[in-house]
């Protein structure tokens, strides 16, 4: 698997150039994980975002009364786990694999490294987070629009 190639078509990096890319590639970890292996759950402390280079993921939410819900499946070049690293705060819903995953992780720390010497390149990651948080949020309000009618 190609890095690079996997972080380039990933729309949380538009704009940014090759060695913006290869910058990012030297700082990402790759991490595996079998069918139904948790990334994290609803409650963890977040400091990561993950890019899917390979398989499938389930957003999960968990209620009391009707236990874990699908909100989103994701697939290769989809993020996840950004908005732990814009607010800091705990994640906001499980992730599992639902197939066999590869995933690039960029932990808050590998993120300050890439800020200090490519300051352009992350302003265009934030815009891009903010981009898919901003889909994802219209998105939503769409389905409770739908639901209250």
């Amino acid at each position: 698997m190609n890095k690079v190639d996997a972080l380039k078509n990933s729309p949380l990096f538009e704009m940014l150039s090759q060695s913006e890319i290869e910058a990012i590639s030297d700082l990402s970890k790759l991490r595996r994980f079998a069918p139904g292996e948790t990334i994290f759950e609803e409650g963890d402390l977040g400091d990561s975002v993950y890019v899917i280079a390979g398989g499938e993921v389930d957003v999960l939410k968990h209620s009391e009364a009707n236990g874990d819900r699908l909100l989103a499946t994701l697939c290769e070049r989809d993020f996840f786990g950004e908005m732990s690293l814009i607010d800091k705060e705990y994640r906001s819903a499980t992730v599992r694999a639902k197939s066999e995953a590869q995933l690039l992780q960029l932990s808050a720390e590998n993120l300050v490294v890439f800020r200090k010497t490519y300051k352009d390149g992350f302003a265009f990651l934030v815009i891009n987070i903010a981009r898919v948080l901003s889909s994802r949020l219209r998105e939503t309000n769409q389905l409770l629009s739908k639901a209250a009618k």
